[in-house]
């Protein structure tokens, strides 16, 4: 099963496989993120990224970053295509992750792809 990831405007930006060991992966087939306990965001690099939760995606300062199909909040653009997955990296040793600010009604000022590719290696 795998679940859309959305910009704030709609944009399709990357999608959750979850029948993949909860990894998020690009449109362009590379993994740069995977849940961890259902709700921790992490980078490959091992760096605590925030939480997705209730089909929002929340940075480490309470700010929206993305969205799911249910949670946006304008029409969605239409998904390209998916190329081949690329192999996944080996996943660094887990920071601790950051007690959960609260969360805000405002978006963040980085973009979706900005913040999943700050846990790339």
């Amino acid at each position: 099963m795998e679940e859309t990831l959305f910009e704030p405007n709609g944009t399709p930006v990357a999608y959750l496989a979850y029948d993949d060991e909860n990894t998020v992966y690009l449109w362009n087939g590379q993994p740069v993120a995977y849940l961890a306990n259902d709700h921790l965001l992490y980078g490959f690099n091992g760096v605590h990224l925030g939480w997705y939760e209730n089909g929002i995606i929340w940075d480490l300062n309470g700010y929206r970053v993305g969205f799911n199909a249910k949670t946006l909040l304008c029409y969605a653009k239409y998904e390209p295509y998916k190329l081949y997955k690329t192999y996944k990296p080996y996943k660094a040793y887990q920071s601790y992750a950051k007690y959960k600010p609260y969360y805000k009604t405002s978006k963040s000022d980085i973009t979706l792809r900005q913040f999943l590719h700050s846990g790339s290696k």
